[in-house]
């Protein structure tokens, strides 16, 4: 699932010289799109889909844009696309809204047949660009674009070229993931001494360096390289520990390490430790974390626990199907 970075919250100033005592019931009366943006982050789907359906006014670009998110996280795509289309229409504007546009698109083109597939990977490409020319410095948009031009073929408007051309952009905006893109270019012209150079590159620009040294991870594992493997994990808990911003490597670690079936019990710590975090976020929905550490339990030998955790992940979330059909 394509990664969404948090917005940082707006504090409103602050008006009287004496203190203000606490009015009673004002959390109570917290604007209900910034509860259900906090639901959304805690991966509460149930929550967050139960506060969409009690606004007083429903029909707004940002509750459309809320909920896309919501059934995009609980990866029911048509559901997601039609709403994000309804955000779109209401605030044409809107850099974000056109970005979760393209990827609900994309989404549903990668489980679409060969035809449906071209037509949809025509609107991906056409979201991801209107997202960029709407907002050139939205790095979600520019990274999401990049991997675009990178993926797909000419036919549908990819081109490695086009996508050398946005990692270029990218790297004046996040530098980080702009060393990323480059990473994959060279990786797909075979050029493994230069895509790891790219990635350490990432690791040294960025400000949450623990997500790329899982992304390093990610690369040694596909080259079976496992002892750098192993030390690069551990470099991504270390940072991941001392970052509250970056738990979300935990999560992403442990994928890392159950895709290579390698350190099974630190891929559970892992997904552990981001579970009791307070900086969770919707590109790593909690109902999902839960539902891969009761799969990594159960390897482990630990029913009964596998068990308590996919009750979590449905008391969060209980239309993700993955955890319905692992119930029974």
């Amino acid at each position: 699932m394509k990664r969404a970075r948090l917005a940082a919250a707006t504090i409103m100033g602050w008006l009287m010289v004496m203190p203000v005592q606490p009015v009673p019931g004002a959390t109570a009366r917290k604007d209900p799109l910034a509860q259900i943006h906090a639901a959304l982050q805690a991966g509460e789907a149930d929550k967050a889909l139960g506060l969409l359906q009690a606004l007083p006014q429903p029909e707004t670009a940002e509750a459309a844009n809320l909920e896309c998110r919501v059934r995009y996280m609980l990866e029911q795509w048509d559901a997601a696309v039609d709403l994000c289309e309804e955000a779109v229409r209401l605030e044409t504007e809107n850099s974000s809204y056109h970005l979760w546009l393209g990827r609900a698109f994309g989404e549903k083109a990668d489980r679409a047949n060969f035809l449906s597939a071209y037509s949809l990977a025509k609107r991906v490409r056409s979201e991801f660009e209107t997202a960029v020319k709407l907002n050139p410095r939205n790095a979600d948009a520019l990274a999401d674009l990049g991997d675009f031009y990178f993926e797909a073929p000419g036919a549908v408007g990819g081109g490695v070229d086009k996508a050398e051309q946005i990692a270029e952009q990218l790297e004046k905006v996040d530098p980080a993931r702009g060393h990323e893109l480059r990473a994959r270019i060279a990786e797909g012209r075979k050029d493994v001494l230069e895509a790891e150079h790219q990635l350490k590159e990432a690791i040294a620009t960025s400000t949450h360096p623990a997500l790329q040294w899982v992304t390093l991870t990610s690369f040694y594992r596909k080259h079976q390289r496992w002892t750098e493997m192993d030390t690069a994990i551990q470099n991504a808990v270390k940072g991941a520990e001392r970052d509250t911003n970056a738990a979300v490597a935990f999560y992403d670690g442990s994928s890392v390490l159950s895709k290579a079936n390698r350190n099974l019990p630190l891929a559970s710590k892992m997904l552990e430790d981001y579970l009791a975090s307070p900086m969770k976020s919707e590109e790593a929905p909690a109902f999902v974390a839960y539902n891969r550490l009761a799969n990594l339990k159960e390897k482990l030998g630990d029913a009964a626990a596998a068990q308590q955790d996919r009750a979590q992940a449905l008391a969060l979330a209980h239309e993700y199907k993955p955890s319905q059909e692992a119930k029974h």
